[in-house]
Parts: C-alpha cells; sequence; structure tokens
C-alpha cells in the first residue's frame, strides 16, 4: 500500500463526507413516515436491489460460495453487512429519534479514535504513529469546536442516555466494518459491495417486519429521503468506502467521519436557510489540518 493514497481516494473521500454530510437530515425527514428499523431495513433493501442490477447489467458475478476464497469473502460479507451496514443504520435511526444529530455528528468523529488502535493490532501497514495520532486528534478537536458543548446538553427526553450509547455503539461498529472490509481477501469491489448489502438486508429486514410490521407508503417528502438514504449513503457509499478501505487504508478512509460534521452545517445553511456558526471556518482549519497532517508522507532517510 502506497504511502500517499492518490487524489483518486481524496476526490472519493471527500464525496463520501458529502453523501453522509446529508444523511443525517435526510434520516430526521424519513422518521416523519417511517420507524427506524424500517428505515435502516428499506435503505439497505434498496442499495442492495441497485448494486446487484448495476452487477447484472457489467456481467460481474457475486463471489463463489463454492471455492475457499469465496466462503471466506461471503464471510467477510456478512461481518460487513452486520457493522457497516445493518446494526450502525439501525442505531443511529432509534438514536435520532432521542438526541440532537449534533451528538450523533460527534460520535461519527469518533470512529477514527476507534479505528487507530485496531488498525495497529490488525493491519499490520496501519501501524500507529506520533504524526497520524496527532493528526486524529488534531481534526477530532475541530470538530468538537465546530458542534460546541451544546451537542452534550441533555434533552431531557426519554431513553436519551440509551440513545446516545447507540450513537457511540455505531462508530464502533463502522470501526470495526471498515477492518473487515480491509482485511476481506482480493476480489471484486463491486461484488463484495454487493454480497455486503445482500448480508445485511438478509438480517435486518426480517427483523424490521416483525418489530415494526409492514410499512404504509409515506408521503411524498418522506419517501424521496427515505429512496435517497438507499442509493446514495447506501449503495453508493457501500461501493465507495470498500474502494477507499480496499486501496488507501481503513485509517484514512475513518477521516472520512471528520468531514461529515461540516458538510451537515452547510446542507442546513443552504437548504434549510440555517444560521453560519460562528466557529465553522475555525473547526474546518482544524479539521483539514488534522487530515493533511495525519496523512503528510515521512521523509526518507538518506
Amino acid at each position: 500500500m502506497p504511502q500517499s493514497p492518490g487524489l483518486t481516494n481524496w476526490i472519493k473521500l471527500i464525496t463520501l463526507g458529502i453523501i453522509w454530510g446529508a444523511s443525517f437530515m435526510a434520516v430526521s425527514v424519513a422518521l416523519e413516515g417511517m420507524g427506524p428499523m424500517t428505515i435502516a431495513a428499506t435503505r439497505i433493501l434498496i442499495g442492495a436491489i441497485s448494486v446487484l442490477a448495476l452487477l447484472r447489467v457489467m456481467g460481474i458475478p457475486l463471489p463463489d460460495p463454492r471455492q475457499s476464497d469465496g466462503r471466506i469473502i461471503w464471510f467477510a460479507a456478512f461481518g460487513m453487512g452486520l457493522f457497516s451496514n445493518a446494526l450502525p443504520f439501525t442505531l443511529l435511526s432509534w438514536g435520532q429519534t432521542y438526541v440532537a444529530s449534533g451528538f450523533a455528528g460527534v460520535c461519527m468523529a469518533i470512529v477514527p479514535l476507534f479505528v487507530l488502535p485496531l488498525s495497529h493490532v490488525f493491519v499490520p501497514e496501519e501501524r500507529m504513529t506520533l504524526r497520524r495520532t496527532l493528526g486524529f486528534s488534531v481534526g477530532f478537536v475541530g470538530v468538537l469546536v465546530l458542534i460546541g458543548l451544546d451537542a452534550f446538553t441533555s434533552a431531557g427526553t426519554d431513553f436519551e442516555s440509551l440513545a446516545r450509547i447507540a450513537c457511540l455503539g455505531a462508530s464502533l461498529c463502522y470501526a470495526i466494518g471498515a477492518i473487515i472490509t480491509r482485511l476481506c481477501p482480493k476480489v471484486n469491489m463491486l461484488s463484495l459491495s454487493a454480497a455486503a448489502l445482500i448480508c445485511g438486508a438478509a438480517m435486518i429486514v426480517p427483523v424490521a417486519l416483525w418489530q415494526e410490521g409492514l410499512p404504509a407508503l409515506p408521503a411524498t417528502t418522506p419517501l424521496i429521503a427515505i429512496l435517497y438514504l438507499g442509493i446514495f449513503p447506501t449503495a453508493v457509499a457501500q461501493v465507495l468506502l470498500v474502494q477507499v478501505a480496499r486501496s488507501a487504508g481503513p485509517s484514512f478512509l475513518s477521516m472520512v467521519n471528520y468531514q461529515v460534521p461540516v458538510w451537515s452545517v452547510i446542507f442546513g445553511v443552504a437548504l434549510l436557510s440555517e444560521a453560519v456558526p460562528p466557529q465553522l471556518f475555525t473547526a474546518l482549519a482544524l479539521i483539514l489540518g488534522g487530515l493533511l497532517l495525519s496523512r503528510q508522507p515521512r521523509r526518507a532517510v538518506a
């Protein structure tokens, strides 16, 4: 793996930040017409169908479970479906019914801090260094500046403590999913994305039907929100995250979570006419500085 992730991976990382930055707003809108588990199940199902259709058009097969590597790939896809899709989507959708979106944004920024020690243990080329640790720390401070201490102010709602734990649990799930993605044997990335979404849908759809029943057709706005969630933050993002995790490593991928709160604010200003937080530019400078610091290549020893 090269020390520099390359321009293509940077573009994909920024694209993921934009897509996921809009997902919090979409979940809030979708909750007006569906339950949290139904939202998670529907978006994963839409994502799986979308990627499977793309596979069919491109003539790419799914991993063959009859082969040794194929069975390992499907085992990894099961882990990805659980930790990158089914569990975090459910936890975040449920958590957002009780806590402020700002707290959820902070929790997403914690993902790199979970990835750092996990990568150090499980991914030999992703060892912790002073520069990398300092870069992650600076970026996380930027997120805290952006969100502010109000994110941790109690809203006084029932189940709020459990909802906060759920958001933190989603962050840990994403970190574990990134490690599993990196350790999966070599396979077509689109095929792996489809396998992960199939496994995620197979896990969450029956549970959602059992818990919340068959949903009624929601109103137009929540329906558009759930379609967005299924196509972009689920299907498109799954393909991109697999590509980035496999080519640039889970630590680089995890830095997308520093961008998510920034893009959430930008979408709020542009689409909801929200006021620009006065700390936005300071936070943005810290976040970008942390990203650049953590990825600066080491000089060769003469």
